[in-house]
């Protein structure tokens, strides 16, 4: 089923003023007049009219298109709601008539009824002044033409039903006044590859001699990729070879983590609230109790809440049904996976804003008694089995190349750590200078600690969504999430700055 708006439907309503109540004691109205002041009419739809664009075309009715339809079923609604019905041709409150112009109507309006009444005074206030109609049509009823700008219309020769017209109040060419069914975007994408099937059979001339040229003759260059030339002069014209397409999309090699992954990631019901947690360096006793003595307050603050508030982070793309269709490749679950890809990448980058913030310790360090240092005596012991070592590719460099003072790499072979190696028996994490950069001075970042108890992730949802946009000719997808980043315990993790000059410790002297 088709549905199409009659912004030009010369709706009007009898403007005949009604007696009130004390003028009808006097003098009753006559019948007539009641009944004419409840009338409305105008056009449901206009011929030789062109529409706004469906879709890459407009589209005109032919004026016999509603030769020989049945019209004796056809109803009128209020904003295409069929809990709304206004008048009937049935029930003789609706009449059409076709002329020159179009479909005319005239309906009567019972004004008894609350929404009916409405609609009247909203068509005789001038609030509602356009119409839509639904219909049907046969496959082979409708024709195609392109003029000389390029334009595409569509003209439809034949209507098969015509369900209902309807008064509609905002006159707008979107989705709620006007659809376009399948067998219309099937009929016009028969004319476009016919017309494509036209370009390629239509005989080729070479302006300079004027000599018709026969397709086989170019079809033969075209397959042999210009071996073959017998028949054909290439004078005054291009002979294109098509070029191959190769599918399927081929992805880049990515690092790919997420960092939330290390994270601790909560689920939440709301946008925004608190998130209790138990204190590490809880260090209080219980006192000594006399005999009958009251037992007294615990001297320690043992929880902390870390407040957490959503916020909205979103990106879509429009793509349009041209490319969509031409694609020899599934683009649009492509783009979807580069949406997934992006929003992997905002934890990535709202984790490593979170540890490199001023909650957490900074310090520098020079060489691998410094490293130790900070890992052996900074760090919690509760830690130091979880821990992980988050690393750029300058410091991964750096690190590398430091031996102990007995000759061994500082970092050794692990096949469970991400990078494959592990730093004083801890994962190491490799993460890309694109992501993590070096810093100003030129220091190359390292972060310590167990980023579970460092970092929370509160995801409150995450919306892909995936829209037509009609009068484009597109469709739109878009990615939404809701999450925050907050720092959890202050203590968990350490951001150091590793200088080139980092060098292995010196041997000690015996």
């Amino acid at each position: 089923m088709e549905k199409r708006l009659t912004s030009d439907a010369n709706l009007k309503a009898d403007q005949t003023e009604q007696t009130s109540n004390s003028q009808q004691n006097d003098q009753k109205q006559p019948q007539e007049t009641q009944q004419a002041a409840n009338k409305i009419e105008g056009y449901a739809l206009m011929f030789n009219q062109p529409s706004k664009d469906l879709g890459g075309f407009v589209e005109v009715i032919d004026p016999k298109a509603l030769d020989g339809v049945d019209l004796s079923n056809v109803i009128m609604l209020d904003q295409h709601d069929y809990s709304k019905p206004l008048a009937s041709v049935k029930a003789g409150t609706l009449q059409l008539n076709v002329d020159d112009k179009g479909l005319h109507f005239t309906a009567t309006i019972d004004p008894s009824v609350s929404y009916a009444n409405d609609t009247l005074n909203n068509v005789k206030n001038g609030n509602i002044n356009s119409m839509s109609f639904r219909f049907d049509t046969d496959d082979g009823s409708d024709s195609w033409s392109r003029d000389d700008n390029g334009q595409i219309t569509r003209t439809v020769n034949q209507i098969k039903d015509l369900l209902e017209v309807s008064t509609v109040t905002i006159p707008s060419y979107d989705a709620a006044n006007v659809d376009v069914d399948k067998t219309s975007i099937r009929s016009y994408n028969q004319f476009i590859e016919s017309e494509e099937q036209n370009k390629m059979n239509k005989t080729l001339i070479d302006p300079k001699s004027n000599i018709e040229q026969p397709t086989t003759a170019f079809e033969n260059y075209i397959r042999s990729r210009g071996e073959t030339r017998d028949g054909l002069t290439t004078k005054g014209t291009e002979a294109v070879i098509p070029e191959e397409v190769v599918t399927p999309v081929l992805e880049l090699k990515n690092s790919k983590y997420n960092l939330a992954n290390y994270a601790t990631v909560k689920t939440v019901g709301t946008g925004s609230g608190h998130y209790p947690i138990a204190t590490r360096y809880n260090t209080a006793t219980l006192a000594t109790k006399e005999e009958l003595a009251a037992i007294g307050d615990v001297d320690a603050n043992m929880f902390e809440d870390v407040k957490f508030e959503t916020k909205t982070r979103a990106g879509k793309i429009a793509l349009s049904n041209e490319v969509v269709d031409d694609a020899e490749v599934d683009i649009v679950a492509e783009v979807k996976n580069q949406l997934q890809k992006l929003v992997d990448n905002t934890d990535n980058a709202e984790i490593i804003k979170v540890l490199q913030s001023d909650t957490f310790q900074k310090k520098t360090v020079a060489n691998i008694d410094d490293l130790k240092k900070v890992f052996n005596v900074d760090l919690d012991p509760a830690l130091q089995g979880t821990s992980t070592w988050l690393v750029n590719q300058s410091a991964f460099q750096v690190l590398d190349t430091l031996k102990d003072n007995e000759g061994r790499y500082l970092l050794q072979p692990d096949v469970t750590a991400p990078s494959g190696f592990s730093l004083l028996g801890q994962p190491v994490v490799k993460i890309s200078n694109k992501f993590l950069p070096d810093n100003s001075d030129g220091t190359h970042p390292v972060i310590l600690g167990d980023i579970a108890e460092a970092v929370a992730v509160f995801r409150r949802n995450q919306v892909t969504a995936q829209w037509d946009k009609f009068d484009l000719y597109s469709q739109g997808l878009s990615v939404v999430v809701r999450n925050d980043y907050q720092p959890i315990s202050a203590d968990a993790a350490f951001n150091l700055s590793l200088a080139d000059s980092a060098k292995t410790a010196p041997t000690p002297d015996k």
